[in-house]
């Protein structure tokens, strides 16, 4: 068996981390390491003691949600709630950083910006990081190493089967399909 690159081992660890995050309009995690270890996480996700989005819905203004700390800034507020250094380290966080998780991420010594997908990538940001010297690269999560939307794939896989019904497909060979989707994804039939 092939073990995964330390990338995708952070950048998997950092999807696990984005499904704690408790804001409707995007689940976003971070992961901070440093020397191959991992020194802090966060997700995005309310204030302690505060209500959550997925409990009394998103708090927008200026189209954007502001009952939400990002999982970025929640990650470099564990490692100075804990008294651990971020000079030098390194940050994986599922979606590109906004700005000011940008100015936050540079302000604190992180070095290296690891990101799985675009979002709304602001000019400024990217210039910000070129001009302070951190590097930024894109690593995308393989999905062979960890299914981040089984569920998505469970749905659809419910729908082929169910439009199979219609068809003249022999009814043993539906039954068939209809065995290997329980046993994969737990498609009731």
């Amino acid at each position: 068996m092939e073990r995964i690159s330390w990338d995708q081992y952070f950048m998997a660890q950092t999807h696990v981390l984005a499904l704690r995050s408790t804001c409707e309009r995007l689940t976003v995690g971070a992961t901070i390491v440093r020397d191959k270890r991992i020194i802090a996480g966060g997700y995005n996700g309310s204030v302690s003691g505060d209500s959550h989005c997925i409990d009394e819905g998103c708090y927008v203004i200026d189209g954007h949600c502001v009952r939400t700390v990002h999982a970025e800034t929640n990650a470099l507020l564990q490692c100075a709630k804990f008294g651990v250094p971020t000079e030098g380290s390194e940050m994986y966080v599922t979606h590109f950083p906004c700005l000011q998780c940008c100015k936050t991420i540079i302000q604190s010594g992180v070095k290296t910006i690891y990101y799985a997908a675009d979002y709304k990538n602001d000019p400024y940001a990217v210039e910000l990081f070129k001009n302070s010297g951190v590097h930024v690269k894109k690593v995308e999560l393989e999905y062979n190493a960890v299914d981040v939307n089984p569920k998505e794939k469970a749905s659809y896989v419910a729908s082929l089967l169910s439009k199979l019904e219609g068809t003249s497909i022999d009814n043993s060979q539906l039954e068939g399909y209809r065995n290997e989707a329980e046993r994969l994804f737990n498609v009731q039939k």
